[in-house]
C-alpha cells in the first residue's frame, strides 16, 4: 500500500491529501467550522468500506460468472455511546441472481479487507519525526 500524506490546506481545517500521484482534499462541514468543500475523514472511512465492499462483491461474482450487474453500497457512521456504528446497506442488481447467490454475496461482503480491518484489532503507532 502507498503511504498517505496530509498537509494543511487553504481552509480552516482543510487537509490536502497525497497518495502516490493522487491528490484529494478533506474538510469538515460548516457547522464544525470547516468550509465543507470535500468529504470529512469519517466520510472517507465510510467510502473506503463501501468501495472495498463493492470491489469484493464484483471480484467474487466475476470469478463465479454470476450475473451481478451492480452492487450499490451505502455506508453511514454514527457514534453511539463511544462506539462507532457502521450501517452498511447493499443493493444487489442482477435479474439472474437467485436467493442462494444473494445470500452468499452478503456473506462475501463481510470478507472485504476494509471490513476485516475495521472489526479486527487495530494499533496506531505515532512517531515524531524531524
Amino acid at each position: 500500500m502507498r503511504k498517505v500524506e496530509t498537509r494543511f490546506g487553504s481552509g480552516a481545517y482543510e487537509q490536502r491529501i497525497t497518495v502516490g500521484s493522487h491528490h484529494l482534499l478533506s474538510d469538515v462541514d460548516a457547522s464544525k467550522g470547516g468550509s465543507d468543500n470535500s468529504p470529512s475523514p469519517h466520510e472517507y472511512l465510510a467510502a473506503a468500506l463501501a468501495a472495498c465492499t463493492g470491489m469484493t462483491l464484483k471480484m467474487y461474482a466475476s470469478r463465479k460468472s454470476w450475473g451481478l450487474e451492480n452492487a450499490i453500497v451505502t455506508v453511514d457512521i454514527n457514534r453511539v455511546e463511544d462506539v462507532e456504528r457502521f450501517t452498511r446497506q447493499i443493493r444487489l442488481v442482477g435479474s439472474s441472481l437467485d436467493a442462494e447467490q444473494k445470500e452468499r454475496l452478503m456473506d462475501i461482503a463481510d470478507k472485504c479487507p476494509v471490513h476485516k480491518a475495521l472489526i479486527g484489532t487495530i494499533a496506531v503507532e505515532t512517531l515524531l519525526v524531524d
